[in-house]
């Protein structure tokens, strides 16, 4: 496998002199107004209970490892499941407030804190059940899917079971004018022939090449969506680390009306294998909002389209040096023939940026995508995520009222 791809929003500059992103993100998470926003995500942390609590004859008796243990939150619903040993291993320095709150619970029996990167973790035997919450913006952003994997290579018992073990990256078509003039607008900076003597406009180039690669992160308008989302499945069971550094999702859509494309949202969905009940934790446009909000990709130029036109591409995500990856989007119209493409860098500390324009009207919008009951809500059943009910289902007819 190659070496990460380097960044091009800060090409020519060499690797060695970048910050250490591992450094960044680990400090990061040391604090706890982080660890409170993640805390504060009712949706993430009531599922990840219900899928502990309510699946206890899973976790009586068995031996846990916590992988990315934060504050150790997954590993009391597992003690109090009836786990027989917690391993809460935590690389930052939140595994000390970990401490403080496994022994100021009562739990310092049960709970056993590790100051350590999981990859170093070595124990007297594998565990039964590997128990984390590894998901990023996008699912994949800040890489640590890489570390919850090399646990479970290294520390699950062959056939132990996985919370998470499946999850779905679903990318969706997208229109905003509103969002897209934003980006175009914070160039003009950089087009003054005069700023103080000095005409700036050479680089206008480059800045707009700059601000159309960082990704809009925040909640996305389900009227903004042009198709049904494309979909790429990752079975955490059988998924290797070399298959996350490099990955693409090809894609092909089918418009329902006339209107701009102007980049891809993204998203994902994720499940919890209980034997008494399966869990999903969705993070759709049609779903509560949470932490993860949604990711959108921009074009560089946006793409007309009209009812029935093809939209045919693909996301090539590679992962880079800020723990997070540079995603290659290429899409063209088969109809017109007109393409577009643009390379967006996804970073550690992604959750900081994060945008307010307001969605625009569409042109010409389709009717909304019809949903299933929503994934977010505790299921049972063994249905992978890509069959489960956060994905949409297109109406069997498309109308032009605008929404």
């Amino acid at each position: 496998m190659s070496a990460p791809a380097a960044l091009p929003a800060v090409e020519g500059l060499a690797a060695e002199l970048l910050p250490d992103k591992d450094k960044v993100y680990f400090n990061d998470y040391s604090t706890l107004v982080q660890q409170q926003g993640m805390l504060q995500d009712t949706v993430r942390t009531s599922l990840y209970q219900f899928a502990v609590l309510e699946n206890r004859a899973d976790f009586a008796g068995k031996r846990v490892v916590d992988v990315g243990a934060g504050t150790g939150i997954l590993s009391f619903f597992a003690a109090r499941a009836g786990a027989s040993h917690v391993y809460a291993v935590e690389a930052s320095g939140m595994a000390r407030n970990a401490e403080k709150l496994v022994a100021a619970n009562g739990l310092d029996s049960v709970i056993t804190v590790l100051n350590q990167r999981v990859e170093e973790v070595q124990l007297d035997e594998r565990v039964d059940i590997l128990l984390s919450e590894p998901l990023g913006i996008a699912l994949v952003n800040e890489r640590m899917l890489e570390s919850y994997l090399a646990a479970r290579d290294a520390l699950l018992k062959p056939g132990g079971a996985m919370f998470p073990d499946f999850a779905c990256l679903y990318a969706a078509p997208f229109t905003d004018d509103a969002l897209y003039n934003e980006q175009v607008a914070k160039t003009t900076f950089w087009t003054q022939q005069s700023f103080y003597g000095v005409d700036l406009n050479c680089l206008r180039d480059e800045a707009q090449a700059f601000y159309f690669s960082q990704p809009v992160v925040g909640p996305v308008s389900p009227g903004s969506l042009l198709a049904v989302p494309a979909c790429k499945d990752f079975d955490f069971n059988t998924l290797s680390i070399p298959d996350l550094k490099v990955f693409e999702m090809p894609f092909q859509f089918t418009m329902g009306g006339l209107s701009m494309c102007h980049g891809f949202a993204l998203w994902f969905d994720c499940r919890f294998p209980g034997s008494q009940r399966h869990i999903y934790l969705s993070t759709s446009p049609h779903d509560a909002l949470t932490h993860w909000y949604q990711v959108r990709a921009l074009l560089r130029s946006p793409i007309p389209v009209g009812s029935d036109h093809v939209l045919v591409g693909s996301l090539r995500f590679e992962a880079n040096e800020a723990r997070g990856y540079n995603i290659f989007v290429k899409a063209t119209n088969c109809n017109t023939g007109v393409s577009s493409d643009n390379t967006v860098v996804t970073q550690c500390a992604l959750h900081h940026f994060q945008y307010t324009a307001q969605t625009s009207t569409p042109i010409f919008a389709a009717q909304p995508m019809q949903t299933q009951p929503a994934a977010s809500v505790a299921q049972v059943g063994g249905a992978s995520p890509s069959d489960s009910a956060s994905t949409p289902v297109c109406a069997e007819k498309w109308c032009g009222d605008q929404v």
